[in-house]
């Protein structure tokens, strides 16, 4: 008997992304923190230290577990390309727009025979509350008796204090980095939406992945 074939997006945890927020099947929260890099190598032994011993007291402060995860790709110099090439259209200075088009070729060539990676990095800050059973007994009863729309805003409600709770965890990570001089920012739904379609369709560079979302 053939087993039918199952959308990747049944693997993953996610029911939708909201409002900046991935919200996971089992009621936890989860946002996307996006940071720049350092190098160390430029600082002199004395900075090298501080940094490092400041980044150690960071994690030694947070009391929640955090995902660190970094991601290479190899760069799209398409778009610049195709900048360069409206720009050659309108230049009407016959040196500069030969000028123009040599160093277009020189951008195709380079990156054709050199393989120029980007990389980024992401903080993963999670919250998952306390889940209590009422699904026997009196609460059961009363519960089936709610209209759809006392359900909806009652999980609205329950939404915007697990958003609350995730929002202080993600300002305590800001923080930290800022502290170590790395600065962040907290993706919103278009971007988390991104890196998960990059996650899961690696071959490709632009498109999205069909999440649920909730604007």
């Amino acid at each position: 008997m053939a087993l039918a074939a199952k959308a990747t997006q049944e693997f993953v945890p996610i029911k939708e992304v909201r409002d900046g927020m991935i919200v996971l099947k089992d009621g936890g929260l989860r946002a996307i923190v996006l940071a720049n890099s350092t190098n160390l190598s430029l600082k002199s032994s004395d900075e090298q230290r501080a940094t490092i011993l400041q980044f150690q007291s960071f994690l030694n402060t947070i009391d929640f577990s955090i995902q660190i995860s970094v991601q290479s790709r190899k760069l799209d110099i398409r778009p610049y390309l195709l900048l360069l090439e409206n720009r050659m259209k309108v230049q009407t200075e016959p040196l500069l727009k030969l000028q123009t088009r040599e160093y277009i070729d020189f951008i195709k060539n380079f990156t054709e025979s050199v393989s120029i990676m980007t990389k980024s990095f992401f903080v993963v800050v999670p919250y998952t509350p306390v889940s209590f059973k009422t699904d026997s007994g009196i609460f059961k009863g009363f519960f089936s008796k709610r209209s759809r729309e006392e359900i909806k805003a009652a999980e609205q409600t329950d939404f915007e204090e697990k958003r609350s709770q995730l929002e202080q965890r993600v300002s305590v990570i800001q923080q930290g980095l800022s502290r170590c001089g790395i600065k962040s920012v907290q993706l919103g739904t278009e971007e988390v939406v991104e890196v998960f379609y990059k996650v899961f369709n690696p071959g490709e560079i632009e498109g999205k992945i069909e999440l649920e979302k909730t604007n």
